[in-house]
This record gives structure tokens, C-alpha cells and sequence, in this order.
């Protein structure tokens, strides 16, 4: 089906873009993950990019995601990439390779309870919202530090890196300040015993390239994989 070749080219194309903004830095791109997005996608077209090689599912609903595990074919890894409420960390848990939206203490608090009963620590990226946007959740980078200290002590979580999403911008170079300030935090030395900076998850379908330029290591693509979504 031309959908599914579509989905072959879209990945290729991706990985390329990537290679080339990766060497323009003289970085690896072994090192940088492709997620694949997969809200509102179906099924088919998901195991389509598992077959034609992804290894990493992002999703952003707790229940769509857990319908979609039980049918999508092959070893891949699931990255919660959405705002978590704290109400569906019990279902979600053990269901995820990297939750990246650690944006309050609430839910650090609630998953430490919940990791603490199952006997799992949970790996997580913390939500900073750079660019200050009303629409975005995430901390506010200033806040970064203090929450850190908090998260740290909470044996069953595990912080191992960062996450933003940057503002749309027709002209992706826009984003560069948002990534910049991103890995500008990332490779801050100060952070608390225990906390580990070893994702830096950014860079979307617009913008994947400039966030690959100022060293993002995980880079979340739905729109250039799989195509504009009917919602």
C-alpha cells in the first residue's frame, strides 16, 4: 500500500536529517533515538515503522497507549510523553520505558508511592517549559534546581535527563534559543546525588534538526513519519 511505503520513505528521510544534522556537530547519530509518535495513529501504520525499523513508540494518552501495546508487533521500547495525571499512574507504571513529563512534585510523589508498592524504580525525564508558554506545562527552568533537590530523595524515581517542547515556529532556527537553554541546563554539575543527565529529549517533526544541532539525544516525530492526523 502506498500509505505504508510512505511510512518507509518518511522514516529513511528522518534518519537522514538526522545523520546530517549530527555530523554538521560531529556527533554520532547512533547516538540520537527516533520516537515515533503515535497518538491517533493506527495500529497497521505503527507496526509499518516497527518493520521498517523503529524501535521507540511515544504516546500521549495512558489508555491508548495500553490498547495500542497489546497489538503493535515486535520488541519496542514505550516512552510516555504526555502530561501525566497523577490518577493514571497506577495503570501506567510498569507499561513505559521513560515517562517524559516530570512536572511537579504532586507526581513525583504519587509515582513514588506507586513504584514504591510494586518494588520498581521509574525512569524519568523532567518537563521544563523554556520558553515560559501559558499553554505548555513543564517547570519553569529557574525552578529546575529546587525540584531536583526534591525529586532526588525519592528512592523509587529515577531523573535521567530533560525534556522541552518548543513553541511552533514557522521558521524552525526560532527554536534554537529554547533547545540551546535546554542543553545549557542539562549540562549544569550541581544537581543533586542520584540524578542522572543522560536524555535530553527535543526537537519535534518541525524543528528535530536544530534540537539535533544543540544536542538533543532523543528527538519525538509523529507528523513526518506517519502524515497530518484527522482528529
Amino acid at each position: 500500500m502506498r500509505i505504508m511505503e510512505d511510512i518507509v520513505e518518511n522514516i529513511a528521510h528522518v534518519r537522514a536529517e538526522i545523520g546530517r544534522a549530527a555530523a554538521r556537530r560531529g556527533r554520532d547519530p547512533g547516538e540520537i533515538t527516533l520516537i515515533a509518535v503515535t497518538k491517533n495513529v493506527l495500529v497497521d501504520k505503527i507496526n509499518a515503522a516497527v518493520e521498517a525499523g523503529i524501535t521507540d513508540i511515544g504516546e500521549n494518552r495512558v489508555q491508548e497507549a495500553l490498547q495500542k501495546q497489546k497489538e503493535v508487533v515486535g520488541p519496542v521500547k514505550w516512552h510516555f510523553i504526555g502530561h501525566l495525571q497523577r490518577n493514571k499512574v497506577k495503570d501506567s507504571l510498569t507499561n513505559f520505558a521513560l515517562f517524559h513529563s516530570l512536572d511537579r512534585i504532586a507526581l513525583a510523589r504519587e509515582i513514588q508511592k506507586r513504584a514504591e508498592q510494586k518494588g520498581v524504580v521509574v525512569p524519568c525525564l523532567v518537563q521544563v517549559n523554556v520558553a515560559g508558554e501559558e499553554s505548555k506545562f513543564g517547570l519553569p527552568p529557574g525552578e529546575l534546581e529546587a525540584f531536583l533537590r526534591q525529586v532526588a530523595v525519592l528512592n523509587n524515581i529515577k531523573v535521567c535527563g530533560l525534556m522541552t517542547i518548543a513553541p511552533y515556529y514557522n521558521d524552525p532556527e526560532a527554536a534554537r534559543p529554547v533547545f540551546r537553554r535546554l542543553r545549557e541546563l542539562f549540562e549544569q554539575e550541581n544537581y543533586p546525588a542520584g540524578v542522572s543527565m543522560r536524555y535530553l529529549s527535543m526537537g519535534m517533526s518541525n524543528d528535530y534538526t536544530v534540537a539535533v544541532e544543540e544536542g538533543a539525544n532523543m528527538v519525538r516525530i509523529g507528523t513526518a513519519i506517519f502524515g497530518k492526523r484527522k482528529y
